[in-house]
C-alpha cells in the first residue's frame, strides 16, 4: 500500500511539473470585433509588468516595438481603412510601436510574419502615424488590446495609447 501511495505522489508530482511548465509568461491573445464598418483581427502575446518598470525601461523610448511580446504583433482588416486619417488597404499587417513619453508612432508593417522586432525594416512600412500616450487611472499589470467604435486601444502599466481607425 505504501509503495502505491509514493507511486502516486510521484506520478502527481511529475504531472504537475509539466502542467506548469506549459503556462506561457506571455500568453497570446486574440481581440476581433468591428471598427466602423470594418472586421478588425488583432492577435498578440501578453506580457505583464511583475515589478518591473515598462515604459522607458523593458521597453525603451524611442526604440521600435513589437508592441507585445514573443512574435510580432499582427492586425488585420477585412476591408481598407483610414488609420488617423491616412488609407490603409485590406490585409493583415504587423504592428509595430515607438514609444515616447510624449508622442509614439504607430506602424503598419506589410511583413506581418515576424518574430519580436529582430528583423523589422523600416522600408517595409506601409503607414507610420504620431499619437499623444495618456496615463491610466490605475496600474495595468498585463499588456492589452481593446477595440473600440472607432479606435484601438492599448495599455500597460500607467500607459495608454490609442489611435483611430474608420472603415
Amino acid at each position: 500500500m505504501k509503495r502505491i501511495t509514493l507511486l502516486m505522489l510521484a506520478l502527481v508530482t511529475t504531472v504537475s511539473a509539466l502542467v506548469a511548465q506549459d503556462k506561457p509568461s506571455s500568453p497570446q491573445a486574440t481581440v476581433e470585433g468591428k471598427v466602423g464598418s470594418a472586421n478588425v483581427k488583432i492577435v498578440y502575446c501578453q506580457p505583464s509588468a511583475r515589478g518591473r518598470k515598462i515604459m522607458g525601461g523593458l521597453v525603451p523610448y524611442g526604440e521600435v516595438w513589437r508592441t507585445g511580446a514573443n512574435d510580432a504583433t499582427t492586425i488585420e482588416f477585412d476591408k481598407a481603412v483610414k488609420i488617423e486619417g491616412k488609407d490603409v488597404a485590406a490585409g493583415k499587417y504587423s504592428l509595430f510601436t515607438i514609444p515616447g513619453e510624449n508622442e509614439w508612432t504607430i506602424i503598419i508593417n506589410k511583413d506581418a510574419k515576424q518574430w519580436g522586432a529582430f528583423k523589422y525594416k523600416q522600408e517595409s512600412d506601409v503607414l507610420r502615424v504620431m499619437v499623444k500616450p495618456a496615463k491610466t487611472p490605475a496600474m495595468v499589470e498585463t499588456f492589452n488590446i481593446s477595440l473600440g467604435k472607432d479606435e484601438v486601444l492599448m495599455k500597460w502599466e500607467n500607459t495608454a495609447v490609442a489611435f483611430k481607425v474608420k472603415g
